[in-house]
């Protein structure tokens, strides 16, 4: 926590977020193949983090001293604590995996092969398996003391191995030099997990380095193995673009996409057992410091546990979600027609996403629809809405789709769907400089049949991505509205992207960075200061990510220490420092479950009145000065009331929720009756509507 005690650090503060998930993952309520999955969405954040967060920390390490005293923090203490507590998490997650998982997954009949003795018809798979599939894609570098090479690629396993070469009979000589390789695993091309034949009534799985580790004599005949020690570097993973305003912003990103691959290094992790002078060579055959490296286990991207084989499956697996209909929906002609009487919202994932492509894909197909236009920030692979929009130009609609070029580890994959859609005829949008857009909004406009020539507007605005694989896993809301306010302000911001040189545009209802979106957040804030300073209620509910932003967080504690009430539901990234003599009216808690809690929704008690915003933004200072954001009104009564039982139910849970602790620990909720599971309660409530 920073001097002042007013705001926990950033980083550690997510730090103890994907603590919460390890603990997560040690829960023995939970299906062990679900334990399995936290483990891995464990590791994959902590590898995102080290290769955007850390690496940009790194990138400082060789300022000048002038220069370095202008940023007010030291970045080398940073990343020193910043491993001195990954270091500790790391420790106990292999200490779990090896004493819980691993003897868990025995007694069920399932063995992960670690040196165990194989059956020889194992053996024989292991062997040919190597010889047909392996032995194709590797291939072994020599390294001798002094070699320095070009690079290690990131966030890749390579096996580093210790050998001494075969002497001959007659030779006398006691001494032998060592001699040191490397080998690329190619998980790039096989699995990460391979199943050996069963043996003894139980399954076997071996790790794809370790079908390597067996057959290393085929590698080096010439030479005695002493042993080998898994590595990985993980490279700074953001896009260094010099300068966004000159030149073609696509064309550099491009560019730059390639040297991702080769970033300066941000953490070199290797098998603590490797010897000082093995790991001394290494460290100068790829040019590291001491700063880059960590100890760590025998097995490193244990993301890959995503793919973890269950040979007895479904069993020791949650049952798959089978998303609910919306009946309003289901017997509406259109969806069209259904938004056009009233304001429609879906709750994700416990509804079905098909009404948002089936949305699309009327559009693209109407032939009274003119106009589609889109946000994209980041979409399913072989996306079912790209192809929509695809479709609807083909059929002669008027396509507009702004494309963020910029989103961070989808920037392939965008200017791919992008180019595609410009070969169909879609007008693309490109990035803005300087800016990131990350609402999440589309427009469809269509003659009205009614009165000749009078356009109706029709928006989809959603706190989640248009992309129907993360909308089974992630906890969003997606509204349907044909509101011409509401529309007209949504026009207003689609002007904006085209034409965002300009500062003329007026927003009436939505709260977009840069125009209102602060200004707004502050009257609500203090017209509840308001009301409690009349002796009336105050209280404000705020839903996010992440609450970083220090200007509101400084909002949040004069609202307290007015008296206003303030529940925090921050799933990750929280800098407030609550139940402080400043803070004492906010409580913060933090659910970790089955889905990814990824809604913002923000309730202003107003008199009873619950005005209630749905927003693509969190309240950290990227979304609210360097991005295009949204946060949406929400007028229809019955719409406002179901967002306030869900968020009601939340902050009732006591299973997988959290409080925050003013030291940033997670401090579990003890004797709390009855138990609720908000994810389990809300698709009950959801269940039961009469939609």
């Amino acid at each position: 926590m920073e001097k002042s005690s007013k705001y926990f650090d950033r980083e550690l503060s997510w730090l103890s977020f994907n603590y919460r998930v390890l603990n997560e993952a040690k829960s023995k309520k939970l299906p062990l193949y679900e334990q399995i999955r936290f483990l891995a969405i464990y590791s994959s954040n902590l590898d995102e983090f080290y290769r955007v967060r850390v690496a940009n920390y790194r990138s400082l390490f060789d300022l000048s001293v002038e220069n370095m005293a202008k940023l007010r923090y030291d970045p080398t203490k940073v990343v020193s604590d910043i491993n001195a507590e990954v270091t500790r998490q790391q420790e106990e997650y292999l200490d779990y995996f090896d004493k819980q998982i691993i003897p868990s997954l025995e007694k069920i009949g399932i063995v992960l092969y670690q040196n165990e003795i194989l059956a020889n018809e194992q053996v024989e798979f292991v062997n040919e398996y190597f010889s047909r599939e392996v032995l194709p894609n590797i291939q072994a570098v020599l390294l001798t003391t002094g070699d320095v090479l070009s690079f290690l690629q990131d966030n890749v396993i390579y096996l580093a191995i210790e050998l001494e070469k075969k002497r001959k009979k007659k030779s006398k000589k006691k001494n032998k030099k060592k001699t040191y390789a490397i080998i690329k695993i190619p998980t790039h091309h096989l699995p990460r997990f391979i199943e050996l034949p069963k043996c003894n009534e139980k399954y076997y799985i071996i790790f794809l380095e370790d079908i390597i580790r067996l057959n290393l004599n085929i590698l080096f005949p010439g030479y005695n193995l002493i042993d080998s020690y898994s590595i990985k570097l993980s490279r700074n993973a953001d896009l260094a673009i010099e300068d966004e305003f000159k030149g073609n912003l696509v064309n550099k990103i491009k560019l730059n996409l390639s040297k991702r691959k080769t970033g300066a290094p941000s953490r070199f992790i290797y098998d603590s057992k490797i010897p000082r002078k093995f790991l001394s060579v290494l460290k100068q055959a790829f040019n590291l410091s001491k700063e880059d490296l960590m100890p760590a286990g025998r097995y490193h991207n244990l993301s890959d546990l995503f793919d973890f084989p269950n040979p007895l499956v479904p069993q020791f697996e949650l049952p798959r979600n089978i998303p609910l209909a919306h009946r309003e929906l289901d017997l509406a002609p259109s969806i069209l027609k259904a938004v056009k009487e009233k304001d429609i919202m879906l709750h994700f994932p416990y509804q079905s996403y098909n009404y948002v492509i089936r949305f699309f894909n009327e559009a693209a197909i109407d032939h009274k629809v003119e106009e589609i236009k889109t946000t994209q920030y980041r979409v399913a692979t072989n996306s079912a809405i790209v192809s929509a929009l695809i479709s609807a130009a083909r059929n002669g609609k008027r396509v507009s789709v702004f494309v963020e070029v910029k989103a961070r580890f989808d920037e392939e994959a965008n200017l791919k769907f992008a180019e595609q859609m410009r070969q169909a005829g879609i007008k693309i949008i490109p990035s803005i400089p300087g800016l990131k857009v990350h609402s999440k909004a589309a427009l469809v406009i269509r003659r009205n049949s009614t009165k000749e020539g009078k356009q109706r507007g029709y928006a989809f605005l959603s706190t989640g991505n248009f992309n129907e694989k993360t909308a089974k896993l992630y906890a969003d809301h997606g509204f349907f509205t044909s509101n011409e306010e509401i529309v007209d302000d949504v026009r207003e911001m689609f002007e904006y992207l085209e034409t965002p040189a300009g500062n003329d545009f007026k927003f009436r209802h939505l709260w977009v960075p840069k125009f209102n979106f602060r200004t707004e957040f502050k009257k609500r804030i203090e017209r509840e200061i308001k009301h409690v300073q009349d002796g009336k209620k105050g209280y404000v509910l705020l839903k996010m990510n992440s609450l970083e932003d220090r200007k509101m967080i400084d909002l949040l504690y004069v609202a307290s220490q007015a008296g206003v009430v303030i529940d925090l539901i921050i799933r990750g990234i929280c800098r407030l420092v609550p139940k402080k003599e400043f803070s004492e009216n906010i409580r913060v808690i933090r659910i970790v479950d089955k889905y990814l809690e990824h809604a913002r929704i923000f309730v202003f008690y107003n008199n009873g009145l619950n005005e209630t915003y749905i927003s693509s933004a969190d309240l950290m200072h990227r979304n609210l000065n360097r991005r295009v954001e949204a946060a949406i009104p929400i007028f229809n009564e019955q719409i406002k009331k179901d967002l306030l039982e869900i968020l009601t139910i939340q902050l009732k849970d006591n299973v997988k929720a959290c409080l925050l602790g003013d030291e940033c620990e997670n401090i579990s909720i003890v004797n709390s009756e009855p138990k609720v599971r908000a994810q389990i309660a809300i698709e009950q409530f959801l269940l039961n509507k009469k939609y």
